[in-house]
């Protein structure tokens, strides 16, 4: 299966989940009379509503359309009501992204890793293509684990979240970073469909973790770059921390995550306790 084909199948995948989940009284029509097959609005009434034919909105479902246009493509993102990330989504999928090298995105260049080195006051992650685990400060692992524990396979932060119970358990609440992360991998995989390492990734994830499977199968999506997570450390005990995404303009499937502690919360002294704590 080629790149295109993949991207087409998966772009009508995510259509119809999307449509799935309207109803008619949610797109400000009358309720529907008499017994229908399924829930979710059809096909023509999508197609209706973005003014485009019926067998037209039925191909681009199908996979069946080489090309879509882009004022085609904006009228079925507002006929479903996508948000933001939903329609960055589509278009991704609909128009052949420009890809970094694959391998370019499997290192931390020498900059980076000095960066690392002199930050000391907050924990910060390295990140490649897939969200794999590259590099990371002495903090971050005094908060986490040291990821140099894991096989490189594994230090990823999908992985990690689902997998490693030692980072699971330290999530407060659990479900919502796990439906935050998988959503995130699920956007960055639209750039890169073919790839085997996210292959590899999402098929031990789903063979392993039903929770996962059932997220991923969902097709939720999301860019969110920041926000704020509390974790239950073992010995520092509760830490709430924002996180921050910077991705590298010179290649968007990298970048760093800092873990800033939150104002008011007594986090930002239990770093510094675990920063000068004597290593065990």
């Amino acid at each position: 299966m080629t790149d295109s084909t993949r991207a087409r199948n998966e772009l009508g995948s995510f259509l119809r989940a999307r449509r799935s989940e309207l109803t008619r009284e949610m797109v400000g029509l009358p309720p529907a009379t008499g017994q229908r097959r399924v829930g979710g609005l059809r096909r023509e009434e999508v197609a209706e509503r973005a003014a485009i034919s019926t067998d037209y909105y039925t191909r681009l479902e199908q996979g069946r359309l080489a090309s879509i246009s882009e004022t085609a493509l904006n009228a079925v993102c507002r006929a479903l009501m996508l948000n933001a990330d939903q329609q960055d989504y589509v278009r991704v999928l609909a128009r052949k992204p420009i890809l970094a090298a694959r391998d370019s995105s499997l290192h931390v260049d020498p900059a980076t890793r000095m960066l690392l080195s002199d930050i000391s006051e907050v924990p910060v992650v390295a990140f490649g293509r897939c969200l794999d685990i590259l590099a990371w400060n002495p903090l971050a692992a005094a908060v986490f684990m040291d990821f140099a524990e894991l096989p490189r396979e594994h230090r990823n932060l999908v992985w990690v979240s689902f997998l490693e119970p030692r980072i699971r358990g330290m999530y407060v609440d659990w479900p919502s970073a796990a439906r935050a992360c998988v959503a995130f991998l699920r956007m960055v995989a639209a750039r890169d469909p073919e790839d085997p390492r996210l292959a590899a990734l999402v098929g031990e994830l789903s063979i392993r973790d039903e929770n996962f499977r059932t997220r991923w199968a969902s097709r939720e999506v999301t860019l969110q770059s920041f926000g704020r997570k509390r974790y239950q450390h073992p010995s520092a005990g509760e830490l709430t921390l924002d996180w921050q995404i910077y991705l590298r303009p010179d290649n968007p499937d990298s970048g760093l995550i800092f873990l800033i502690p939150a104002p008011d919360t007594g986090t930002r002294q239990a770093l510094i306790n675990l920063a000068t704590a004597p290593s065990p």
